[in-house]
Parts: structure tokens; sequence; C-alpha cells
């Protein structure tokens, strides 16, 4: 809502300043208030044919044509430096109320039409061959840029350009861990869609641009967190669905700890004593971060809102129905040789990889295998002994008492909320939903013994703002997802994976390219 309330106010002033030009151009200040007619006569002033304030309406393509509208009006008055161009562009009702204010400025020209028409006089001495005409022309062309500012408007557009196509549109992103595999490998490259879930506007204004939320080699984050606006997401392409990978802010990220090429939260060093030593051995600072700073994660929607979800010796049950299974599920298995000569190198033929799916420990092999690689190992000799890891309890979500016992083979059950579902609260169920609705839908929150007080008021019930999802990665027992860290919130969606447009083997450009990955779809189970 913030957001467009920004907007409306936007266009409030912008109305409000072009009533105010207008005059100087010859055209009566009324029409610059009128809905549509501002736009319209805003195209005549420039040189461009009324038509062309549709492109207004086509969301995108606005953006572009409104800045270069902008420019072109600037030019109008006579205003040719960068500087009145730029400002034009971030914000043109200061801009345009500048010029509607300075005694000194009066309209001079259609700029866009009279551009156009200088350009056919240019090719026309050109044609003729006269080359006196040709270089006075070209002398006198007052929409001669130098090559420096060419060279920046063009570097700055692109800038531009890429920042809101990241932003709004498509995004790039590497998959840095094994906890998709062997769906998603380490070192596949994908083009994340934010339309498809409905794009998502920014929260954070004050941002280096192309970056996520680190500078490189100076390793500090990359944007304020004040100012900025209240985010709202646009209508859907489609829907979430069981099963199918998204990409979404780190729920827990919203304090961490950061050290080169890992993050940790600060729930994770209160849950971790590990951690909590080498956070407290190095020092590190404690960053907060606004939702679309926080770190991306990918997993695949196991869990939709409204369902009942539970884990039995590792099969995933949905409303107690078994849920289908990704073709690539990976669990970790104890390997012993029994006296067999393991060939390591059979197995990296298969796809198993050296660096990341096989470990020697004790005389014992730990191997992260799908089912068809576990059936490639077992034939290469009877002898060998293949064992599901074992897993231990004790550090699964919500960490209370209630899940003290659960693993990440044998969890829940658990429901997932939905928005407009009513549940009520427990001194047993509790755990499950605190994190909702004191941080992720932002209520104050106490408890007292079996009383529960919510902006103030007692209550034992609580009605849920948004939809939750569960992630879980296809990596199942190499993943930190919805069973450490419980449910990811609908506004923390950034996008749908669509395809890899680039592989490299283990995430190392060394060790070759997986061409057979390139292009091919990031959805597939």
């Amino acid at each position: 809502m913030g957001v467009l309330i920004f907007f409306l106010i936007s266009y409030v002033l912008l109305s409000i300043s072009l009533y105010l030009l207008f005059p100087k151009a010859g055209v009566d200040a009324i029409k610059g208030l009128i809905p549509g007619i501002n736009f319209v006569e805003w195209c005549k002033i420039i040189g461009r044919k009324p038509i062309y304030a549709l492109w207004l309406l086509f969301p995108i393509v606005n953006i572009f044509v409104y800045a270069g509208m902008c420019v072109d009006m600037m030019y109008s008055f006579g205003k040719r430096d960068f500087i009145d161009s730029a400002l034009a562009v971030i914000y043109a009702p200061f801009a345009f109320f500048r010029l509607a204010k300075d005694e000194k400025v009066s309209y001079k020209v259609a700029a866009y039409q009279d551009a156009q028409d200088y350009k056919v006089k240019l090719e026309e001495a050109e044609k003729s061959g006269d080359k006196y005409a040709l270089k006075k022309l070209q002398k006198n062309n007052p929409y001669e840029k130098s090559v420096g500012r060419e060279w920046g408007e063009a570097i700055i557009f692109a800038v531009f350009a890429a920042a809101f196509i990241r932003m709004f549109l498509i995004e790039a992103y590497k998959i840095p861990t094994g906890s998709m595999e062997g769906s998603l490998l380490i070192g596949d490259f994908l083009f994340v869609s934010k339309a498809h879930y409905g794009i998502r506007t920014p929260e954070t204004v004050a941002m280096i641009p192309l970056l996520h939320n680190r500078i490189p080699f100076i390793d500090t984050e990359s944007y304020f967190e004040s100012p900025s606006i209240p985010a709202f997401r646009l209508p859907a392409l489609e829907s979430i669905a069981h099963n199918k990978p998204i990409v979404f802010n780190y729920p827990e990220g919203d304090s961490v700890y950061v050290i080169p090429g890992r993050t940790y939260s600060i729930h994770d060093a209160r849950r971790n004593p590990g951690i909590a030593n080498l956070v407290k051995k190095r020092k590190m600072g404690l960053d907060t971060r606004p939702i679309d700073k926080r770190d991306h994660y990918i997993k695949r929607c196991i869990g939709m809102p409204g369902d009942s979800l539970q884990i039995i010796d590792a099969q995933v049950y949905i409303d107690g129905v078994p849920a289908q299974n990704p073709s690539k599920l990976q669990y970790r298995y104890i390997m012993k040789p029994n006296g067999v000569n393991v060939n390591i190198n059979k197995m990296t033929e298969w796809g198993i990889s050296p660096t990341y799916d096989i470990a020697q420990e004790q005389g014992v092999y730990i191997l992260t295998l799908n089912q068809e690689e576990l059936e490639k190992v077992k034939s290469l000799d009877p002898k060998l002994e293949l064992i599901r890891m074992p897993n231990r309890a004790g550090n699964s979500f919500p960490h209370s008492e209630i899940s003290k016992e659960w693993t990440v083979d044998d969890f829940g059950p658990i429901w997932i909320p939905k928005k407009g579902a009513t549940t009520q609260l427990t001194a047993d169920n509790i755990a499950f939903y605190r994190r909702i609705i004191e941080v992720y839908e932002e209520n104050t929150f106490a408890q007292k013994g079996n009383t529960f007080i919510i902006n103030g008021e007692e209550t034992d019930r609580y009605t849920f703002k948004q939809d939750y999802y569960w992630g879980m990665g296809d990596n199942r027992h190499s993943s930190e997802d919805s069973r450490y860290w419980g449910y990811v919130p609908h506004d923390h969606i950034v996008g749908k994976p669509l395809f890899i447009w680039f592989s490299t083997t283990d995430g190392n450009m060394g060790n070759g390219i997986n061409w057979s990955r390139i292009f091919s779809g990031a959805t597939k189970m």
C-alpha cells in the first residue's frame, strides 16, 4: 500500500508541475490536471504523435517510454545538459517544477520532431554531396553529443536497463551448494523469473545497482536499510505448485553473521555452540537485512499452504498420502568395503562427484547417491554393504520439546499455515507459530504461561495474514531447509527457476563445462 501511495502522490505532483509548465508551451494549464489528456499534450509539446501516449499503458515498456519523454521535455525547453536529463528521469515532478518557476526558461522547440527534421537535413546534404552544407549542419547540430557524454549515457542506460530487468523480471542465479543435487548441481547457473509468481517491488531503494547484498573485495553490505518503502506484489502469471523448485529469501536471514563464502543467522549461533564459538572467535558483527536483501535459497516446494506434512522413514507424506519423489532424490549412505577394492574412477564416470559425493572415514565410505547411482554402486561387487545414513535427533524445527526426537528422515506431523486460516494457540504448538506472529506478520507478542497477548489483547487464536510454504532440498541429508528453520513466507518468494544457461563441473571452470546441462530446464522432477 505504501508504494501505491508513493506513486499516487508522485502522479499528483507531476500533474501539478505540468499544470504550471504547459502555459510556457502555449497549452491550457488545466490540461495538465486531466488524466490522459496531460500525457497527450506532453507528447505534442515534444513533437510526438498523440497516440504515442498509449505506450504508457504497457508495463515495462512504459518505464523506458516515460524516461524518453522526460528527456525530450527538458530538450524542448532548452535544457540539454546531462544533469538536467538525469534529474528529469529520476524525478520529473521536481525537474518540471524548476522549469515552470524559472523565468529565464522558455519553450524552444518540439525536441523530438526537431531532431528528426535535423536528421533529414543531414541525410539530404550527404546524399547531394554538398560538403559545405553538410559540414555546417554538423558543426551547428544542437543534438550532437561529445564522445564522453555518448559513452556516459550509454553506460548509465545499460546499467539502468540491466538493474531494472534484474530487479523486476529475470535474475541470474548460481547454485552454490549441493542441497538440490542431483536435480540442480553445484556450478549450475540459472535464470530465475520474478514475474511468474508475481513481481515483488523492492523494499530497499538506496543500493548499488546489480549487487544483491555484498560488495566484492571489501566484503560489506551493498545497500542502506533506510530509506525504504513497503513492498507489494503484482498479480502472478502462475501459482506455486507442489514439487516445483522455488527461489526465495532466507527466512531466518534477518540478522546474520557473514564470513567469506558463508552466512550464519543469529539463530544458527544460538542453536549451535560450534557456530557460536566461531562467531565469538572471529569477533563477527551482526548484520540486519530487509527481506529483499536476505540471501537467496532454492528448494523444492514440498508443502503448500494448508497441507499437513509428515516424513516417515525418509518418505514425505502430504495429508496422509505419499508425496511424489524427485527422480534424482539423494541420500547419504555408509558403504563398508568388506575387503573390496572400491573403484572410485567408475563412480566418477557415473556422475558421482569425488569432491562432494564421496568421503572416506575410519575405513568406510560416505556416499551421496540417488536411487539409480545406488544400484550401480551395489553392482560393483555383492560384498559391498550400503546402509542409509542414520540421523541424530534434536536439531529440528520448531526447536522445542515437541521436535526433540524428530530427524530429517522422521519428522512431523506439521501443519503449514494458510492465509485467512485461524488456529488455536496452545503452550504445545506456539513454537510453530511464534516467529510467524512476531516477525513475519509484525505483531507484538507476549506469553505469560498459557496466556498469549497479541497486539495488546489476550487471545488463544490467531488468523494468518499470508500463505506459507515448505521447502526441501533434493539432497535430503545435506540440505539446510524447512526442516531446520521452518516455513517460507509468501512475501519471501523471489521467483521461478526457468533454465540452466551455463554449468561448470563441481562449480569449477577448471574441471570442465557440463555441456549437456546448458539450456536444460530447471523445474524438472
